[in-house]
């Protein structure tokens, strides 16, 4: 008689923990979908393109001084389908985060921002064709809260 109430104990135990590993799983593809779906890295049919363009093409530049963001970053974004052309370091410390927008493409600058997680409010235009990219990513002293360094 014993031995059948540790069985039943053991199965609820086991079902309980299938159960518990289902609402996991279930739980991060809803937030995966609907309330953080992944950024089509794609530029816009509606925007105009350079020659052979079909990615949105951006550099990241270190703005707090510690070292290897700018490489975390580019990985991050890369895996994600973003063409990151250039890392280096920004000139001056920033306390925020920003995306600057080098050809009047916001919407290529919201994708790159929703992204990394910083807010569409931190989206600088300052147009600048020969950049040859849509949008500088320059990391700033709150890096801590952007998606690659979580």
């Amino acid at each position: 008689m014993q031995i059948l109430t540790n069985n039943k104990k053991a199965n609820i135990m086991l079902l309980s923990a299938v159960g518990l590993i289902v609402i996991g799983m279930l739980s991060s593809f809803v937030n995966r979908m609907f309330i953080a779906p992944p950024v089509d890295p794609n530029i816009d049919s509606s925007i105009t393109k350079n020659t052979h363009e079909e990615v949105i093409q951006v550099n990241v530049l270190n703005a707090c001084g510690k070292k290897g963001l700018a490489a975390k970053a580019k990985e991050f974004l890369r895996s994600r389908g973003f063409d990151v052309v250039e890392i280096g370091n920004f000139e001056q410390p920033m306390p925020k985060s920003v995306i600057i927008d080098r050809l009047g493409d916001i919407n290529s600058a919201k994708k790159v921002a929703y992204a990394l997680g910083i807010q569409d409010t931190l989206i600088q235009k300052q147009v600048d064709s020969t950049l040859y990219l849509r949008s500088t990513i320059v990391i700033g002293d709150d890096f801590a809260i952007l998606k690659p360094f979580k």
